[in-house]
């Protein structure tokens, strides 16, 4: 009996969420990505011709970017966003905060990041040393500005929707990040540690995509119902010789 009442219980309380205004029924989307294989030995960037960069880090060499990985080989750095199955038609509203990156101890900080169509893009410069940055999009206009030891930030943003894309320094060839421009909110990056996850999704069938600026993307087919959390892990290993 007392089974027969939790049941009746949470359909009644679902019902009245769906049913009370203002409040919505979603889900969630999380998930682990995990570097499958043995890990390549890189480089460290190249930082040694310029000596204030070395010193901002005490002389020690800086781990590459382009793999970061955390504890049981889980990846940081991987894009993860819903690429399809969102209701035609549906806008979203760009937040007002803005998405910042530094330029700080000669490095883009964050590597990867996303923002939303018309949401302010505030670049800083915290290093009080000449840097440059220099989006490559292929859809949006590229913005390429110096940005001078006195020049401390700038503001831009971005008009039209864009798979992820490169941003450069035109005086520090190592320094590197990437950036992709959505439409709507359902986007994450993961830290070292792999973890994502994409809320607020309505009931429906979705294709989640996964990308790494060198390992390519990868997509999942992830069906969601109104409420609770969806697991969807992702792989990515070195291509076969």
């Amino acid at each position: 009996m007392r089974g027969s009442w939790n049941r009746w219980s949470l359909a009644a309380g679902l019902l009245a969420a769906a049913l009370w205004p203002g409040v919505a029924l979603a889900a969630s989307v999380t998930g682990t990505v995990i570097f499958d294989g043995k890990v390549p030995a890189l480089r460290p960037l190249a930082m040694d011709a310029e000596p204030v960069c070395m010193k901002m880090h005490s002389g020690k060499p800086v781990p590459n970017e382009m793999l970061a990985l955390g504890s049981g080989n889980t990846m940081g750095n991987i894009m993860v966003w819903v690429s399809k199955g969102l209701p035609a038609g549906k806008t979203w509203p760009a937040p007002k905060t803005p998405v910042v990156i530094d330029q700080k101890g000669c490095q883009y900080l964050p590597h990867v990041m996303g923002i939303m169509v018309g949401q302010p893009y505030r670049i800083l410069n915290s290093d009080g040393i000449l840097h440059n940055i220099h989006t490559l999009p292929k859809i949006n206009s590229s913005f390429n500005r110096g940005m001078p030891a006195t020049v401390k930030e700038a503001t831009t943003s971005f008009p039209k929707p864009e798979a992820v894309f490169q941003i450069k320094c035109d005086v520090h060839p190592w320094m590197s990040a990437y950036i992709g421009v959505f439409t709507h909110p359902f986007f994450a990056v993961t830290r070292p540690e792999g973890k994502f996850s994409i809320p607020n999704l309505p009931a429906g069938t979705y294709e989640i995509t996964a990308w790494h600026e060198r390992l390519g993307t990868q997509t999942a087919s992830v069906t969601v119902a109104a409420t609770g959390a969806k697991t969807q892990d992702f792989k990515f290993a070195l291509p076969a010789k």
